[in-house]
């Protein structure tokens, strides 16, 4: 029978969550490296015992994890990040220069194929990629060094690489999202990058339209569809299905378009999920209700599933590596919220448990789907 392995990433420590494929009966394992930040915890797509951590401190810096054994053990892999060749300055808030200064590791995704293969997106905005399953990494500088990298500011949480997504029908295609800057190609497996920011518009811009400058909070693909893609940009959902080549909004009848997270269903890729939250300025989700919005039409009509989330008094968020789907049939989706809540729904979202209950806030929720 298979198994389920939810894990979580907080604001001081990784728990690692499991159950049968039922998906009713939860063993909560951890908290492993407490009182650390765990920005992201993710599992080898190619070996399920490979498993790399984030951890980062405001004392001690960014540490980097492996596991070799499914999160029995841990042992600390190589943490020299340095960025390659000239190191020259990003626009900082105010429109005046700031220089590159590496500061933590917001997301890892390994390969698809290989195990000991995984890349970093880090802050200030780059990408780094090992071969040795994390004990060396190196910088692929062909996306820091783009012409137009002098022009990226900041969004409210920095300058940072948080979402890297691999074309499983061309390995050397990958997509980058960078906040604030936006959504970055590459076809030649990171020497080189374009970016893929046609169609997003965002109106604190001098140029609504810029070819970069846009705060993209998520991306998300199926497998079967590589190149449609689902963004949760700052402020609007949007969609691609030529690659990046062009965005259009689906936001339709949300609540608000302001939002995080977004994923989509293992096995209907027009079935999206979003968690609206209020806005830029009020970080929770809107009248105290926590709801999550699905579509089955790939966007535009969304409908509000409410069954076991709190429907009163509820001021949560869920930050943008906080959701993901198991690939089970029905399919399980799973979400944590900054109040340290992980809900789950073994049924694509129909009805929805809390799995765990006060945990240090959700920094990122990643799920395996085991033999």
């Amino acid at each position: 029978m298979s198994k389920v392995r939810v894990l979580v990433g907080t604001r001081k420590g990784a728990f690692i969550l499991s159950a049968d494929a039922s998906r009713k009966k939860w063993t909560v394992e951890g908290p492993q490296f407490a009182g650390w930040e765990i920005y992201h915890l993710k599992g080898s797509p190619a070996d399920p015992d490979r498993l790399y951590a984030s951890q980062s401190s405001g004392w001690f810096g960014q540490v980097m994890q492996r596991s070799n054994d499914g999160g029995k053990t841990w042992e600390t892999a190589g943490n020299q990040f340095a960025y390659e060749g000239e190191v020259g300055p990003h626009t900082w808030y105010d429109g005046s220069p700031h220089p590159y200064e590496f500061k933590r590791v917001w997301h890892l995704e390994p390969s698809l194929k290989d195990p000991d293969t995984v890349y970093a997106g880090v802050e200030d905005a780059a990408i780094f990629k090992s071969e040795d399953a994390g004990q060396t990494w190196a910088e692929l500088p062909g996306l820091r060094t783009h012409e137009t990298s002098a022009s990226w500011a900041p969004g409210a949480g920095g300058l940072c690489l948080h979402t890297i997504l691999i074309d499983p029908s061309k390995p050397d295609r990958m997509y980058g999202a960078i906040s604030a800057a936006g959504v970055f190609r590459t076809d030649d497996g990171g020497k080189s990058w374009q970016p893929a920011n046609r169609g997003l518009r965002s109106n604190t811009m001098p140029d609504q339209d810029a070819e970069v400058g846009h705060c993209v909070h998520r991306l998300a693909m199926h497998p079967s569809r590589p190149k449609t893609l689902f963004m949760q940009k700052h402020w609007d959902v949007m969609r691609t299905d030529d690659g990046g080549d062009s965005w259009r909004e689906i936001s339709g009848d949300l609540p608000t378009d302001f939002g995080f997270v977004i994923d989509v269903h293992a096995n209907e890729p027009d079935t999206v999920y979003v968690v609206p939250i209020t806005s830029d300025s009020l970080h929770y989700v809107p009248d105290g209700k926590l709801r999550v919005y699905r579509s089955k039409t790939g966007g535009n009509e969304w409908e509000a599933l409410t069954n076991g989330l709190p429907q009163k008094d509820c001021y949560v968020n869920v930050l943008r590596d906080a959701m993901a789907v198991d690939a089970l049939d029905p399919c399980g989706v799973y979400f944590g919220t900054s109040g340290g809540q992980v809900y789950a729904s073994a049924d694509a979202g129909d009805s929805w448990t809390s799995i765990v209950r006060d945990l240090p806030g959700v920094l990122s929720v990643e799920v395996q789907t085991l033999a």
